[in-house]
């Protein structure tokens, strides 16, 4: 029996300085001190010793048993001093090493030009207002003072969601106009309200069938058409600067009367005419009048004491003058190439 633990203990030790894992240790340890393991075998034999030999071989296994343990113990922690000195190496960080530059996004070019324009609305005293997009048609037209068989409440014109052409996706955010009025009630009122619009146009460098605008609205006492001038006047050179050059031209908006298109000169040809404004010299950038009497009376609002004007900006476009974009497709590719230029 004394030579089977002095067996175990030399076998065991020599293990144990091999192992070079902490898998390996513990697979040693079972096999050898574990519930059957080689060194409880023999303890299981220690009843068939005489009465002198037990407690001398009782000894000798508990010696054994704690130089195995004491060694595994060693190993144990021998190894993992090793294993975290792999890792540190592994892992270890040359402070001098120049950092890598870690690209940052930044705002899209149309919401820049929108944070401009809210800035400076909401330094005239605009509130800003959102809206759905999908619109009931009382809303987008009826309350517009647009009746039924207008052009612009044609099928070829207009995306409708239902066949009775009672919801369809906005043609505009002047419902926003009917809203505020019905919200606020008691002017003065004074709105921004940015938003999507859908409208069924081929695609070309100044059209897409989905874009944005921004309504405005100011109703109050002694409104007048030289408030709406001095108001799209302030905004277009605030935005694009002192020398920017304003068309006012008469126009027709059935929710609006007298109405008048706004027109910035081309940034491109300075008025010469080129394809980004098809020759004209001029790119249209908002629609723009006095608000009807008839829509002021649809919401409540007595229009002998009260007047107002409203007008809709095309966001792309005041983008696309903004950053001298000359095709409003490249707004829409997301094209990093083109988006990191801003």
């Amino acid at each position: 029996m004394k030579e089977q633990l002095e067996k175990i203990r030399a076998s065991a030790m020599e293990a144990l300085a091999l192992a070079r894992e902490a898998t390996d240790l513990e697979a040693l340890r079972v096999k050898v001190l574990g519930k059957k393991g080689e060194l409880t075998a023999v303890l299981k034999m220690m009843g068939k010793l005489s009465p002198e030999e037990r407690p001398v071989m009782g000894q000798l296994a508990n010696e054994t048993r704690a130089a195995i343990e004491a060694e595994l113990e060693h190993r144990r922690q021998e190894i993992a001093a090793a294993a975290m000195e792999r890792k540190l190496a592994e892992e270890a960080v040359d402070v001098t090493i120049p950092g890598e530059e870690i690209a940052m996004g930044h705002k899209h070019p149309m919401n820049t030009a929108l944070d401009e324009a809210k800035e400076i609305f909401i330094g005239m005293g605009f509130q800003i207002l959102e809206g759905p997009e999908v619109e009931l048609a009382d809303y987008n037209f009826t309350k517009l003072n647009t009746e039924e068989g207008h052009p612009a409440r044609d099928w070829s014109d207009t995306f409708y969601l239902k066949e009775d052409s009672s919801v369809l996706l906005r043609t505009q955010t002047s419902p926003m106009q009917i809203r505020a009025m019905e919200a606020i009630k008691e002017p003065p009122i004074r709105i921004l309200a940015p938003g999507r619009v859908y409208r069924k146009d081929e695609v070309d460098a100044t059209h897409s069938p989905m874009f944005h605008q921004i309504e405005g609205l100011v109703i109050d006492k002694g409104i007048t058409m030289a408030d709406l001038k001095g108001t799209l006047e302030t905004l277009v050179k605030s935005l694009y600067g002192e020398d920017s050059v304003v068309r006012f031209r008469p126009h027709h908006f059935p929710f609006t009367e007298p109405s008048c298109e706004v027109d910035v000169q081309c940034f491109k040809c300075h008025g010469a005419g080129c394809p980004t404004c098809k020759g004209e010299g001029w790119i249209e950038l908002l629609g723009a009048g006095m608000v009807h009497p008839k829509v002021l009376e649809g919401c409540g609002i007595d229009p002998e004491v009260y007047s107002g004007f409203a007008f809709g900006i095309g966001l792309e476009r005041m983008a696309m003058r903004r950053f001298q974009i000359s095709d409003l497709r490249l707004i829409f590719e997301n094209d990093i190439r083109f988006l990191q230029q801003f």
